[in-house]
C-alpha cells in the first residue's frame, strides 16, 4: 500500500529527530565539555560544548531571553506544522520539495526545543572535569525550560593565523568554519537554503 505524502514526511521527520536526540544524548553522557574526537583529521571534529541560546552558539537576554526564545521556537513549530498541513492538503499543487524543506526547518527547531525544555531536568551538569549522568540523584542542572542546547559538530576547514600585514587582525587566529553546531541546526540550515535556492518561485507567486 502506497504511503501518503504526509505519512512519508512523518517517517522522515521522526528519523531525523531520533538522529538528533541520540547524537546529543551520546555526547552529553560520554564526553566532558571541551572534549573532542577527530573524525576526519583536523577538518571534522566532534567537539562537545553547550550553549544556552540560539543556533550556532548565539545567545541573548539571560534566563528571560531563554524563556522568550524557547516560547518563540514552540510558536514557530506550531505555525509551521499548521502551514505544512495546509500544503499537504493541496496535494500535487505543491511540490514535494517545498514540504520537505518546511519539514526540515520544523524538525530542527523541535530538536533544539527538546534540549531547552528537558535536558536541564533529565541530566546532570557537564563540565570540563565530569561527564553528565542521566537522572542524577540530586536532580538536573537547570529548571524546566532552562536547559542548554548540546552542540558538537565542528568543521575547522581552515585553521591558521592572519598575515601580520592585515590591519586590525594581523597575527590573530583564523578559523573557518568556526561555529560549533548540532544535527538540528543542520536541518534548519539545509531546509532554509533548499527552499530559498530551489523553491523561491513557489513562495514569490503566493
Amino acid at each position: 500500500m502506497a504511503r501518503s505524502r504526509g505519512q512519508k514526511l512523518t517517517i522522515i521527520a521522526t528519523i531525523l529527530l531520533v538522529i538528533d536526540q541520540v547524537s546529543k544524548i551520546l555526547v552529553k553522557t560520554n564526553m566532558r565539555i571541551g572534549e573532542s574526537i577527530s573524525v576526519l583529521g583536523d577538518w571534522f571534529q566532534i567537539l562537545f560544548i553547550e550553549n544556552p541560546g540560539m543556533a550556532f552558539g548565539m545567545e541573548f537576554g539571560g534566563n528571560i531571553g531563554k524563556y522568550i526564545l524557547t516560547i518563540l521556537r514552540i510558536v514557530l513549530v506550531v505555525v509551521m506544522l499548521i502551514y505544512l498541513r495546509k500544503l499537504l492538503k493541496k496535494g500535487s499543487e505543491v511540490p514535494m520539495g517545498v514540504c520537505v524543506g518546511v519539514m526540515l526547518v520544523m524538525v530542527g527547531a523541535l530538536g533544539n526545543i527538546i534540549d531547552c525544555m528537558f535536558y536541564g531536568v533529565l541530566f546532570g551538569e557537564s563540565t570540563m572535569f565530569q561527564v553528565a549522568g542521566f537522572l542524577p540523584e540530586g536532580g538536573g542542572y537547570a529548571p524546566f525550560f532552562l536547559g542548554k542546547v548540546v552542540d558538537m559538530l565542528f568543521f575547522p576547514i581552515i585553521d591558521t593565523t592572519w598575515p601580520e600585514w592585515v590591519p586590525m587582525v594581523g597575527g590573530d587566529s583564523l578559523v573557518f568554519f568556526r561555529p560549533i553546531f548540532n544535527f538540528a541546526d543542520s536541518c534548519i540550515t539545509v531546509g532554509a537554503f533548499y527552499l530559498l535556492i530551489f523553491h523561491w518561485k513557489f513562495f514569490s507567486e503566493k
